[in-house]
């Protein structure tokens, strides 16, 4: 069975994922502070699947296994330097890219740091929640086309996918005030969103990186260090 018939079987006939409407990437700052809820209220119902009997962390194959035991391991092989493909050797970038070695180890290092707090928060990941792969009517739908990057990990991932895409939304910000309003108590949630949001930023860095991509890598960085401040004032 492939993935995506299996990911049918899992979600809830509440999560879509064959949605008519527009990318949410046209929504005005405005539009989606009024519909944040739909956004967050999709994400967490996607979370809430039920995924006894896959044992595992990281992104889906096409069966839906995984490939790491344990959420440190997932974490941390991303970054391996013998992988083999795309980022086989990748390193190299700190000499002939924009990546800079003292920017990536420090906030590797932080991810790392706060592993722990993620170890154990197994939850059904979308890991795709840029704008441009959600698709709304602006109202009262959010749906979800591409689960080419889903997987098992901890579900602050999807909103710190969010945070990274568009920072000025302030989805933590939102998102903290949001649970706090439905008494949804997150544990460790500061520690575990900024591994999250370290994990994916510096990945998403290494990849702007890859392709020249200047304007972007100086915006990821400049939110890659805003960021703890913003979460420990929370």
């Amino acid at each position: 069975m492939r993935k995506d018939h299996i990911l049918k079987s899992m979600l809830s006939k509440n999560i879509n994922m064959t949605p008519n409407g527009f990318v949410a990437d046209k929504l005005s700052p405005h539009e989606f502070t009024e519909h944040h809820e739909l956004f967050f209220d999709k994400i967490l119902e996607i979370s809430s699947t039920n995924i006894a009997g896959i044992d595992g962390y990281g992104e889906f194959n096409d069966d839906c296994t995984l490939e790491y035991a344990t959420c440190k391991e997932f974490l941390i092989d991303t970054f391996s330097n013998e992988k083999e493909g795309y980022w086989y050797n990748w390193t190299e970038m700190y000499e002939t890219t924009l990546l800079q070695r003292e920017f990536f180890e420090k906030y590797f290092k932080e991810m790392e740091e706060r592993i722990s707090y993620c170890e154990g928060k197994r939850f059904l990941i979308y890991n795709n929640t840029f704008f441009i792969n959600m698709i709304t009517d602006g109202k009262t739908m959010v749906g979800f086309p591409d689960w080419s990057r889903s997987g098992i990990g901890d579900f602050l991932l999807d909103f710190a996918i969010m945070d990274l895409n568009k920072p000025y939304l302030k989805i933590p910000e939102l998102f903290f005030q949001y649970c706090k309003n439905r008494n949804v108590v997150i544990e460790d949630f500061k520690e575990r969103f900024l591994c999250m949001a370290y994990y994916k930023g510096i990945d998403t860095l290494r990849w702007h990186a890859s392709i020249d991509d200047s304007e972007s890598c100086m915006s990821i960085m400049k939110s890659i260090s805003e960021l703890e401040n913003r979460i420990y004032t929370l």
